[in-house]
């Protein structure tokens, strides 16, 4: 297909828009970020004010889309808002694109416009959503390719593909460039990342992503302490699949049974490793699920030492003791013949 010309005739009464915000900031908005951005360049070119209510009724938005989209734009420094003591939304300045103020300078340039917001009501703060700092971000096509494009990123994603013995797909450079620029792993940590997993038989990235993630959770930021506490990690798991008579490699949910005895219950080695006793003695299926039955009583229960395994196990004899005298009684009363003839013969001779 031909290239179109864009011929100009009359073109009056116009809109000026920065090229650098078609470049740099247009491709990242939504609609409604971009809809509301380009009317407040509309009504700063006509000298005109508006108000959060009035550009919500023109794009059939909620004020909380329009504040939302204020919001998008002020962290991304094209413009800043002025409030009230009483927080009350009283202007915005919209930020010179050109080259030369390309740079952002404290205090505002006086080269902002201010773009006076009419009404006077009291705008609330947007809602702010609860957000996983660990949530892996929706990458474009254009972050991927600067990122392969990095020397030194093009040498790490070599190393990985010599590693897992194949071509990286989009899908795992994304997870390599989420390690990397969510989690802010340096190349060494996350090439020892890499042989960490693969050496355990891992090759999938996004299993690579969890680990990362929990390393990220433990203040990992280098190899060596990466691998402290791999060593102290892989002791502990080894130990409890010992415990419970495996011998294969852990799978996702046998670890994560681990991670919660370990991490959200903070039972030591030899609370476990009870539990994992009477496991053994119990059954031969599903040893994961019997032994966290055990442990989340023993967590609900309060119980911190092997002393208190024996005292909770003492007071459960003593009751079902008790409960089984208590049954016997019962039953042998119950259980007693009677001959009513012959009773019935004594009780006419007196």
């Amino acid at each position: 297909m031909s290239h179109l010309t864009i011929y100009q005739d009359n073109y009056t009464n116009a809109t000026v828009i920065s090229n650098r915000f078609i470049d740099e900031y247009m491709k990242s908005a939504n609609d409604a970020q971009l809809k509301i951005y380009l009317y407040l360049i509309r009504m700063m070119s006509a000298g005109l004010s508006t108000s959060v209510s009035e550009i919500a009724d023109v794009f059939n938005y909620t004020e909380k889309d329009v504040l939302r989209a204020l919001k998008y734009w002020e962290k991304n420094q094209l413009l800043t808002l002025d409030y009230d003591e009483n927080k009350n939304l009283t202007g915005l300045h919209l930020r010179d694109l050109n080259p030369a103020a390309a740079a952002p300078v404290e205090p505002m340039p006086s080269s902002m416009y201010v773009v006076p917001i009419s009404s006077k009501m009291a705008v609330p703060e947007p809602e702010t959503p609860k957000t996983d700092p660990y949530e892996k971000p929706n990458y474009t096509l254009e972050q991927l390719k600067a990122f392969k494009s990095d020397e030194a990123t093009a040498g790490l994603l070599f190393i990985t593909e010599q590693y897992l013995k194949k071509t990286l797909s989009a899908s795992e450079i994304k997870s390599i460039l989420f390690i990397s620029d969510k989690l802010g792993f340096s190349e060494d940590l996350i090439d020892y990342l890499i042989q960490y997993c693969v050496d355990r038989g891992k090759k999938d990235l996004r299993y690579m992503e969890k680990v990362a993630i929990n390393w990220a959770q433990e203040g990992i930021t280098s190899p060596e302490q990466a691998a402290g506490y791999a060593h102290k990690y892989d002791k502990t798991v080894y130990d409890i699949m010992k415990a419970l008579g495996k011998s294969s490699m852990p799978t996702q949910a046998e670890i994560s049974y681990i991670s919660r005895w370990t991490k959200e219950f903070a039972f030591e080695f030899d609370i476990i490793s009870a539990a994992c006793e009477k496991t053994v003695l119990a059954t031969d299926k599903h040893r994961f699920e019997y032994a966290d039955s055990i442990l989340s009583s023993w967590h609900k229960a309060g119980i911190h030492h092997r002393n208190d395994i024996k005292a909770l196990d003492s007071h459960f004899r003593q009751n079902k003791t008790a409960k089984s005298f208590s049954n016997n009684k019962f039953n042998q009363f119950k259980q007693n013949s009677y001959d009513f003839d012959a009773l019935e013969k004594e009780l006419l001779s007196n």
